[in-house]
């Protein structure tokens, strides 16, 4: 079968490979569309620990049911379209034995510590997989992984209906974040990057979108709300710059979520969060439940999930994918891979 392997930093190749085989509880999943994570661009880098070549790159997949393997329990059957919970635990960490097995020790992840979705075919353990609503296309059934990390940094931030949010970082996890807000009923929703593309695709969904090479975020949000901040940060670039704004933009008593991740320490306000007792919290992946709750929950936000995936890109013709993502001009918010071509 044909699979895009990274072979090497700044390197990956459309091969023909083996075809996985079955394993005791498995279901053979023949794959459509997959989305290319900022994870995936971190092992292309050369940049992930745990990423080791060669390797099927990617976690953020729907497929169709084509076999049921041996030790199946009948919850699928062939033609089922279904996404996968890619989450890897080892079961016998703290985390893990005290029902917190999103952020276990060991944890992996499909696509990063064993090969992943960017193929034809793939066998997924039957209790990871989820069935897909009809209502829902292939290319929106994709970004269903990502949506999980969203649902759980709005539980970590505690958001109330009608709180102010400002977001960092207009990536896909920005604008998902944002999107996420707008249809929970947030009050205010500005987002910040230094794409403009991003913020034209931002202002059509009617967030205030601040361009931070024209005009600084901190001060658009301390003259948009009286000197007072917002109600909640979601902090969703990863960049230095954001770390060190962040507790600026929050209010007193306020909420800062770290939802993107920083691979490096980055100086922080604390003499902010200590005056303004503002609460800073992490968040990493998505518990099961969650994931769960988001299968039913991207039908309610379809249609403007669909706006955000701007390029597809046949697997056959994916080996310069992330090339293209990295190149300005082409001006990329969320890139699929076209498993069935």
């Amino acid at each position: 079968m044909k699979a895009l392997v990274y072979v090497a930093p700044q390197k990956v190749e459309v091969r023909d490979v083996a075809a996985p085989p079955s394993r005791e509880g498995t279901v053979k999943v023949r794959m459509r569309y997959c989305g290319v994570c900022g994870s995936d661009i971190g092992i292309y880098a050369g940049k992930h620990p745990r990423a080791k070549a060669p390797l099927v790159l990617g976690h953020e997949f729907v497929g169709v049911v084509e076999e049921l393997g041996n030790g199946t329990t009948g919850r699928f059957a062939p033609g089922d379209r279904v996404v996968a919970y890619p989450l890897l635990s080892c079961g016998e960490c703290l985390a893990c034995r005290t029902g917190s097995p999103h952020v276990c020790k060991k944890l992996g992840l499909i696509g990063i510590d064993v090969d992943g979705g960017m193929a034809e075919y793939a066998w997924i353990k039957e209790d990871v997989l989820f069935k897909v609503d009809d209502s829902l296309s292939d290319a929106v059934a994709s970004l269903i992984e990502p949506l999980a990390v969203i649902v759980r940094s709005m539980h970590q931030a505690r958001y109330q209906l009608l709180d102010s949010a400002v977001v960092t970082g207009a990536g896909p996890i920005g604008v998902l974040t944002a999107l996420v807000l707008k249809h929970s009923g947030a009050s205010r929703v500005v987002i910040s990057d230094v794409d403009e593309a991003r913020l034209k695709l931002c202002r059509e969904f009617g967030f205030e979108a601040v361009n931070v090479k024209e005009t600084g975020i901190v001060d658009y949000v301390a003259q948009t709300t009286g000197g007072d901040g917002m109600d909640l940060v979601f902090e969703c670039s990863g960049v230095e710059s954001a770390a060190a704004d962040m507790t600026k933009l929050c209010r007193i008593g306020g909420t800062i979520c770290m939802t993107g991740i920083h691979k490096a320490p980055h100086a922080v306000n604390l003499m902010d969060l200590n005056f303004k007792e503002q609460t800073l919290i992490g968040t990493r992946v998505y518990t099961k439940r969650e994931f769960e709750l988001t299968v039913d929950y991207a039908r309610r936000m379809r249609d403007d999930l669909a706006k955000i995936v701007t390029q597809v890109v046949p697997l056959t013709a994916s080996e310069h994918i992330f090339e293209m993502i990295a190149d300005p001009k082409v001006h990329t918010v969320k890139v699929l891979v076209d498993c069935m071509n």
